[in-house]
């Protein structure tokens, strides 16, 4: 993902990717955010976004810029080491595909 949004930067997208954690999984913030440069955010038992909206481990929530929810993608099913996948993500989130 670090270096996707790398790309979407330089092609000069404002896009922002982050990463949010289910709560109850903050023991593995340190090696997941190790080396990398996206923002991480720690979901609560609190606001539990991860139910609210229904996560599933690995998906990938694109919101518009009024944070609307347009697409969801997961990463388990779509391994973005495939590069149609990396390209149809990437169609999304910058609104090639509808």
């Amino acid at each position: 993902m670090d270096a996707l949004q790398k790309t979407l930067t330089e092609d000069g997208y404002p896009i922002q990717i982050l990463g949010v954690n289910g709560p109850g999984y903050e023991s593995g913030n340190e090696r997941v955010t190790e080396n990398r440069d996206i923002p991480w955010l720690q979901d609560t038992e609190e606001v539990d976004a991860w139910t609210q909206w229904d996560v599933k481990y690995r998906d990938v929530y694109v919101l518009d810029q009024n944070g609307d929810l347009r697409f969801i993608y997961n990463l388990t099913v779509n391994d973005l080491g495939n590069p149609d996948n990396l390209d149809f993500l990437t169609d999304a989130m910058t609104g090639l595909i509808e």
